[in-house]
């Protein structure tokens, strides 16, 4: 990979992991309901790429339902999470959606599940699972939860649009943001009462992360991202994108002030390793290991 382009992907996840924290403050310590605020960031999306909706790729039904998976679903159960969790575990919990995508391709698109894939799908699921665990309470985390929903959903609409061909990525993102803005309002009218009102009193901090949310990261990062996957096999990219999660970490740790104890880093490395396990071949990681005994 040129250099040039490592240095764009990794602007690319410190976007994402940049989005995390700053959605957090806007839904727990600004108090923005997190329906709206995703209704926004898609409205702002779809006047940003206006012009590519002009014309819609097929099947319709298809991009429609792939746009509100991946779009409205996903993140809206995020930024609900995103109130009860910190950025670094929701972050962490996020990586679910690897292996499942490689259980969903499987079965919709009759990929390969090989014994490999399989050891990194019991890992990463084991290290989520750890990340995830209430200790005191002995139950599962609900804001997490909804994260294993929003991967569920964003899998779901990743393997539905491999069976898409021709979509570019601007286009794709304009109709992400068209098929997410209408059920993502109408949610947030019917059961966000006084959201207008609680996004005013938010001020400029709410408008201005709204902005950054939808510009910056959909438009830009995500544009860019999809250009560098054109351009480079996924078995290369999937393991830098690695960086969202543990920039995200780093980030929640200085401004968030997230709780990261020993259970936290045992279960970060176990998903971690698992994603690497899946994305990367034997062959590949026998060159890493040998570079690390020469060194």
């Amino acid at each position: 990979m040129a250099i040039r382009d490592f240095f764009l992907l990794a602007f690319v996840c410190l976007a994402w992991a940049a989005n995390n924290v700053v959605s957090k403050f806007v839904v727990t310590h600004l108090g923005a309901p997190p329906m709206f605020y995703a209704a926004m960031r898609f409205l702002i999306v779809v006047i940003a790429v206006f012009p590519w909706l002009r014309n819609m790729p097929r099947p319709r039904w298809k991009m429609l339902t792939v746009g509100l998976m991946m779009g409205g679903g996903t993140f809206s159960l995020v930024f609900m999470a995103l109130k009860t969790s910190s950025p670094s575990a929701v972050a962490i919990v996020s990586q679910m959606g690897v292996p499942l995508t490689t259980i969903l391709s499987y079965f919709m698109l009759g990929e390969r599940l090989t014994p490999r894939r399989m050891v990194g799908v019991g890992l990463t699921l084991a290290g989520v699972l750890l990340v995830m665990w209430d200790p005191g309470g002995f139950r599962l985390s609900p804001g997490l939860m909804l994260v294993v929903a929003a991967s569920i959903l964003g899998s779901l609409g990743a393997v539905m649009m491999k069976q898409m061909e021709g979509v570019k990525p601007l286009q794709f993102q304009a109709w992400v943001g068209l098929a997410s803005l209408a059920p993502t309002l109408a949610f947030s009218l019917l059961f966000e009462p006084g959201q207008v009102h609680l996004a005013m009193a938010a001020g400029w901090q709410f408008w201005a992360a709204a902005l950054f949310s939808g510009l910056f990261v959909s438009v830009v990062a995500h544009t860019l991202y999809y250009s560098l996957i054109q351009k480079y096999e996924a078995t290369l990219i999937s393991p830098l994108t690695l960086m969202t999660p543990l920039a995200t970490i780093a980030l929640g740790v200085l401004f968030t002030h997230d709780p990261f104890g020993l259970r936290m880093a045992f279960g970060t490395a176990l998903a971690l390793a698992g994603v690497l396990v899946m994305a990367l071949r034997w062959n590949q990681v026998l060159a890493l290991l040998s570079r690390g005994k020469a060194t």
